[in-house]
């Protein structure tokens, strides 16, 4: 299943929030985001901005979450590309457009 959100993080040049639509997977309590860009040769702001801070922001439907996010790598991103490109084929379209290694990061709530 996928979802659009709303993520808010702080741009690790500018200090400023900094806020972008997303799709969204859920996977038990936690978010599945990816830096898809389209299939472009960069990883999409966003995604730099995460790693610099992984301390952000999530809203959706019509409320909002702090969560931490973890990009993911080995076994566990394996598994997640699988769930998202599932919900969402157009992810192994971007995945053959570009070389470089699609980010996949977790976005797990830290206000429960």
């Amino acid at each position: 299943m996928k979802v659009t959100l709303t993520l808010v993080a702080t741009g690790r040049r500018s200090g400023q929030p900094r806020e972008v639509e997303l799709y969204a997977f859920p996977d038990g309590k936690r978010w599945v985001v990816v830096g898809s860009r389209g299939g472009s040769v960069r990883d999409p702001v966003w995604a730099d901005n995460l790693r610099a801070e992984p301390r952000a922001l999530i809203r959706h439907d019509g409320e909002v979450h702090a969560v931490r996010a973890a990009e993911v790598d080995g076994p566990e991103r394996d598994r997640l590309w699988a769930l998202v490109s599932e919900a969402y084929p157009t992810y192994e379209y971007f995945k053959r457009k570009t070389k470089r290694l699609i980010p996949v990061f977790v976005l797990e709530t830290v206000d429960d």
